[in-house]
C-alpha cells in the first residue's frame, strides 16, 4: 500500500547525497511506492486545531547535482498524511522543542518518527543520564565550583553544551591546561544553561562507535576516529569512518536500552560508545545509515521502514 509520507527536514538543495541518512530514507520509500512531500520546520503551523505545513511533492535520485525535484508548494493538512519524518538537524533549541508540541497534535493518526513527545523528553545528553551504570563520570552544572571539583578529581576532562551538535563546542581540558575559567565564561555569556563535564576518555582516539538502533534493536555500527590533534570523532569535522563490529559491551549496552527505545516509540536511533562507556543516545536527526550500509552491505535504511510499516 502506497503511503502518504511528509519530510520535515533542513533545505535538501544542501545535502551530501553520498553521507546524508535522510535522503536515503526517502530513496527506499519511493522505491517502496511511497508518495513524498518535502517542507522545511518554519513551514510548520498550527491553528483551529489543525496541523498545516506547506508541503511540495518530493522525487530523489542519486544523481550529483540533480538528486531531487520538488513540486509547487500547497497547504497541506498533516493530519491526511500517514507518516511524518521529524528529520530536521538540531540544535536541540526552542524551536524544535515548538516543533515537537505541534506534531503531538497529530500523533499517532499520523505516525511521526521519532515520537515527538519523546524526542521532546530525551534530549542527548541528558536522556543518557537514566542510564548511569553504562555512562563516564559526569557532571551537569552551572556552579564553577562544582566544575572544578569535577576536573580536580578527574584530572582530564571533556566540556560540552548540554544542546550543542555535531561536536560543536566540546572542548578537552587536559589537566595543567589553563582555560577552563575562561571557557566557562564564555559558556556562561552565551546561554544560562548548564554544561556537561565527562571525564576524557582515552579510548576516544580508537574511535568513537556509532551504534544504529531500529525500533530498540542493534542493526550496525560504524566506528568514527578522530583527526590527530582534534579530540572530536565527528566526521564533518575530519573524523574518518572505519568498519566495525559490536564488542560483548557494546551488545550488553544496546541490550540495556534496546526495550526502554522500542517503548518510547524511538523507531530510529543511534547511540554514541566510547570504549566500554555510553556517551550519547541521538533520537532527533541520526546520521551513520549511509556508511553502515556500504561497509556491511545492507540496507538499514530498508529495515527502518520496516518497522516503520510494522507500527501502521
Amino acid at each position: 500500500m502506497a503511503l502518504q509520507v511528509a519530510i520535515q527536514m533542513d533545505p535538501i538543495e544542501s545535502i551530501d547525497i553520498d553521507g546524508d541518512s535522510t535522503f536515503v530514507l526517502a530513496l527506499e520509500a519511493q522505491r517502496r511506492g511511497h508518495v513524498l512531500y518535502h517542507y522545511l520546520p518554519q513551514d510548520l503551523s498550527f491553528s483551529h486545531g489543525t496541523v498545516r505545513a506547506r508541503v511540495r511533492p518530493l522525487e530523489v535520485r542519486r544523481r550529483a547535482g540533480d538528486h531531487f525535484t520538488l513540486g509547487p508548494a500547497a497547504a497541506a493538512d498533516l493530519s491526511t498524511m500517514d507518516v511524518v519524518l521529524m528529520r530536521q538537524d538540531p540544535p536541540f533549541d526552542m524551536a524544535y522543542i515548538t516543533a515537537t508540541h505541534i506534531l503531538e497534535h497529530i500523533h499517532p493518526k499520523t505516525l511521526v518518527v521519532n515520537d515527538p513527545v519523546q524526542v521532546r523528553n530525551a534530549p542527548e545528553k541528558l536522556f543518557v543520564t537514566h542510564f548511569p551504570d553504562l555512562m563516564p563520570p559526569t557532571l551537569i552544572a552551572s556552579d564553577i565550583a562544582e566544575i572544578k571539583a569535577f576536573r580536580a578529581e578527574h584530572k582530564d576532562i571533556i566540556v560540552k553544551p548540554l544542546y550543542g551538535n555535531g561536536g560543536a563546542g566540546v572542548f578537552h581540558i587536559a589537566p595543567g591546561d589553563d582555560n577552563l575559567n575562561a571557557l566557562l565564561e564564555m559558556f556562561t555569556e552565551r546561554s544560562r544553561e548548564p554544561v556537561m563535564v565527562q571525564k576524557y576518555l582515552p579510548d576516544v582516539r580508537a574511535g568513537d562507535k556509532r551504534i544504529i538502533l531500529v525500533d530498540g534493536r542493534a542493526a550496525g555500527a560504524v566506528n568514527r576516529v578522530p583527526a590527530e590533534g582534534e579530540a572530536r570523532s565527528n566526521l564533518h569535522v575530519g573524523g574518518k569512518a572505519v568498519k566495525t563490529a559490536l564488542t560483548a559491551r557494546e551488545h550488553e549496552i544496546c541490550e540495556t536500552i534496546g526495550p526502554f527505545l522500542k517503548d518510547r516509540g524511538l523507531i530510529f536511533t543511534g547511540i554514541d560508545v566510547i570504549g566500554d562507556y555510553l556517551t550519547e543516545i541521538n533520537v532527533t536527526s541520526p546520521t551513520g545509515l549511509q556508511e553502515i550500509d556500504r561497509f556491511d552491505g545492507v540496507s538499514l535504511e530498508g529495515e527502518i521502514w520496516d518497522a516503520i510499516e510494522a507500527r501502521l
